[in-house]
């Protein structure tokens, strides 16, 4: 017998499945209509499949934005009965972290890439021109993978995809959830009444840049595909040289948003993230960089080919390749493989077998279009010529290529260890092992870059390359013997070499940029694009290289609590509160801690003191906060001081759980850490004098707002807001008195700073009154926090090396533009 559950709001769920079925069929229908346009030969009946392919995406890219628009409505008006709001967001949340839930979860980042890649779709029908019904063919089928990753259904024992409309009481056991409350089958029926809130956001993910940086890097994926479109058409079309031509703006343009995206992530690790850094080369980054790096070759290889003729196969391959590879890291990161070695990749939702086809079926196409089409192909024997830009921008590709297989073999280990039974363990010290094998291939393409730049397409005069040569070899030595000097970056030669290869690609390319101001522009965009890789290249080695810990602790030992689980005790500092303490140049004071659930932030003071007139050189505050979680421990979210030249980056190692303080432990009641409270019946405009300040009694507050209070239909809850000056310092805090039913409740309401607690007991409405319970700690016992903070030299290089490269793009993307005007 069917259950009629209490409260449900089932019809937009059935709207949004509606809208993901429909978007299937019509990218479905969209792919086959293009493939007969492209193979039909009479222009009638192609124009017929070529319209019904175009109304079919249409469909497709309306019914996407249905999906996005039901999902946000039922995540922003919080209905719980659908297991992905549950899972991914909450009542506390601002809308922007909203925004944030939105694609924390699997399916919501496909809906992400999926309307990235229609929006791209739409575009191409009006701008791909004679190229429309082969890149349609192509891109339609891609959307039909993405749309069906959001079906949810079971086709024969097998699911399809996973939809974020399932309800929460399909999706999970309610009775696992809480098995005391769902004993009862009445309970069961208004399963909602007791799920008033989700989860909540990871806390991980609550920053600024989890709302944009997504976004960015799925488009990023999204566009690789165009490319991957043209090559294909291009194959199959047997139109082996036309394609490079109109796919290179697309190809500029993946790479650049790609690569936006990625920095974008190691913005975000380096603000949120208490590794202490912006790169970990965890297998998540690893992914998303493989397939742009490969495409950056790609590129090279494709301009080669395009002045020259030669190094088809390569330019080709390397395209393909660069998508596949896209579908390869969405595999990694979505299978579940990498739980164990991935601190953020996603759980396994059940679509291992179907993610694995979506990267066959990519990888097979243009292998068997490349074997079908090989005798055809316009693969050329002839000799490179060693002093020509062609050959070592080949080179420049291969080093890359090779770099990329390197990082693809390490990252795959889970891979190998389950598709082949084997125990290979990845790397102990992943920064140290990758940096070793990476900065090789990194000195080389530096160095080609700068040296390419001297040459010209076909055949150059060796007498001008060497004298050109020469002198910016000279100037890159005194340049990098000054920067090294200035930056301590010598007690490594792998160090100084790459310094040397960045600082030679800077200047030769700055030469190219100069040449532009001359009127030879053509090659400005790709110079300024290599010296943004440079800046970013030398930004991350003398950051990592010389970034040092400055809370040293000469003692190695934390004297708190659980000290044991501070990893590194000799790099981190504890502070008792109003304590100051010296670090190095600095004077560091814990000031203050502010509860504001589910985190609490640390307020710690730093100076520079002169020490011979006692003047204040430096003043500044950080606010760096933790979060206790209950499956992930003390999660900790750094602040940091940004300076012209470095920055001093901090974030708490150790702190005691604030939360749970406030919250009471069980067995023991927070009181007990309070003298006895004063009971005192108070009206509007009293004054009461404490040790701790003058509490005044504002109006009584009828629509009380708290993170922890549940209100039904028939229950009152009124709110004490009360002000306490403490010598002119103005500190406020809203106890609630609440009635549920025939019982009552409070909410009591701390000031930590002051070492108060406030308790609304009562309501005496026959004498206009209530009653407050005031409770203050005999003493103030001593607050603690340890923390450690690491100063990063010339970080700044890495972010405005980000900045120089992504313009660098863009000027080479308007170039060839209007280069693709003389298509008809």
């Amino acid at each position: 017998m069917d259950i009629q559950f209490v409260g449900e709001n089932l019809l937009p769920g059935k709207i949004g499945q509606f809208f993901i079925v429909l978007a299937f069929a019509a990218s479905l229908l969209s792919a086959i209509s293009y493939f007969f346009a492209t193979r039909n030969k009479e222009t009638e009946e192609k124009n017929a499949w070529r319209r019904l392919g175009r109304v079919a995406f249409t469909i497709n890219w309306i019914s996407v934005i249905g999906i996005g628009i039901t999902l946000f409505y039922l995540i922003l008006n919080h209905y719980n009965e659908y297991y992905y709001v549950y899972f991914h967001s909450s009542k506390a949340l601002p809308v922007y972290y909203i925004v944030s839930a939105f694609w924390e979860g699997q399916e919501g980042s496909f809906w992400l890439w999926a309307f990235w890649q229609s929006l791209l779709g739409m575009i191409l029908i009006w701008k791909a021109k004679s190229w429309e019904n082969g890149v349609m063919t192509v891109v339609s089928f891609s959307q039909v993978f993405l749309t069906s990753m959001l079906l949810g259904v079971e086709i024969l024992h097998e699911r399809i995809g996973s939809s974020p409309f399932i309800l929460l009481r399909d999706a999970v056991n309610l009775k696992d959830m809480a098995p005391v409350v769902f004993a009862n089958p009445e309970n069961f029926k208004n399963y909602l009444k007791f799920i008033t809130d989700g989860r909540g956001l990871n806390p991980l993910l609550q920053n600024y840049w989890m709302v944009i940086h997504p976004p960015t890097l799925f488009l990023g994926f999204a566009s690789m595909v165009v490319p991957f479109a043209y090559a294909v058409a291009g194959l199959w079309q047997r139109k082996y040289k036309e394609w490079v031509k109109p796919a290179m703006p697309w190809a500029l343009f993946a790479c650049m948003i790609l690569g936006t995206g990625i920095i974008m992530g190691s913005f975000w690790a380096y603000e949120a993230l208490n590794f202490g850094g912006f790169w970990a080369w965890d297998p998540v980054e690893n992914a998303s960089m493989i397939p742009w790096l490969m495409l950056i070759g790609g590129i090279h290889v494709m301009i080669a080919y395009k002045n020259t003729g030669h190094a088809f196969f390569t330019a080709i391959v390397l395209v393909l390749l660069s998508f596949v590879l896209v579908l390869y890291a969405s595999f990694l990161t979505r299978s579940g493989i990498l739980g164990e070695t991935s601190v953020h990749s996603f759980t396994d939702l059940g679509m291992f077998g179907h993610l694995i086809l979506y990267n066959v079926v990519f990888l097979t196409i243009p292998v068997y279009l490349l074997i079908s089409r090989w005798k055809e192909l316009p693969i050329t024997n002839k000799d490179e010529e060693t002093y020509s830009r062609e050959f070592w921008m080949f080179i420049g590709a291969l080093v890359v290529t090779v770099a990329c297989i390197q990082v693809i073999f390490s990252t795959s280990v889970p891979v190998f260890n389950k598709a082949f039974g084997t125990n290979f363990a990845p790397p102990v010290d992943a920064i140290k092992y990758y940096n070793q094998w990476q900065a090789p291939f990194a000195i080389l393409v530096t160095i080609i870059s700068g040296f390419s730049q001297f040459l010209k397409y076909k055949r150059t005069d060796t007498r001008k390359f060497y004298s050109s040569l020469v002198a910016s070899l000279i100037f890159s030595l005194v340049a990098t013997a000054l920067f090294v000097w200035i930056t301590d970056v010598y007690n490594n030669l792998m160090y100084i070499l790459l310094t040397f290869s960045c600082v030679f690609a800077i200047l030769s390319n700055a030469r190219v940029v100069a040449q532009g101001f001359g009127g030879k522009a053509k090659l400005v965009g790709a110079a300024v694009a290599h010296i943004g890789f440079a800046l970013l290249l030398m930004g991350a080695l003398v950051a990592a290289a010389t970034s040092k810990p400055i809370s040293i602790n000469t003692t190695n030992f934390i004297p708190v609590k659980d000290f044991e689980k501070v990893e590194k005790p000799g790099q981190n500092i504890v502070l008792y509160k109003n304590e100051p303490k010296k670090m190095g140049r600095y004077t560091v004071t814990y000031v203050s801690d502010t509860a504001v659930a589910p985190n609490t932030y640390y307020k710690l003071n730093f100076k520079v003191i002169d020490e011979k007139t006692g003047t204040i050189k430096e003043n500044f505050d950080l606010n760096p906060h933790v979060q206790v979680n209950e499956k992930m421990g003390l999660i900790a979210s750094p602040d940091t001081k940004h300076y012209l030249t470095y920055d001093i980056y901090t974030h708490i190692t150790s702190a005691p759980d604030k939360q749970a303080d406030h919250g009471g432990h069980e067995g023991h009641t927070e009181e007990e850490n309070y003298k006895a409270p004063r009971v005192l019946n108070v009206s509007t405009g009293d004054t009461i004098h404490t040790s701790s300040g003058i509490i005044t009694v504002k109006n009584l507050n009828f629509k009380p707002v708290a993170k922890d209070l549940r209100l039904d239909a028939k229950d009152v809850a009124v709110g004490l807001p009360l002000e306490i000056n403490l010598n002119g310092k103005i500190y406020k805090a809203e106890p609630i008195f609440l009635v549920k039913g025939n019982n009552t409740f409070d909410f009591a309401r701390n000031i930590d700073d002051l070492g108060i607690r406030l308790r609304f007991t009562k309501i005496l409405p026959a004498e206009k009154k209530v009653e407050l319970q005031v409770y203050e700690k005999p003493q103030q016992a001593k607050d603690w926090v340890v923390f450690k903070s690491i100063e990063f030299p010339y970080i700044n290089l890495y972010w405005v090396g980000t900045i120089v490269m992504v313009v660098g793009f863009f000027i080479s993307i308007l170039r060839r533009k209007k280069e693709l005007k003389t298509i008809k």
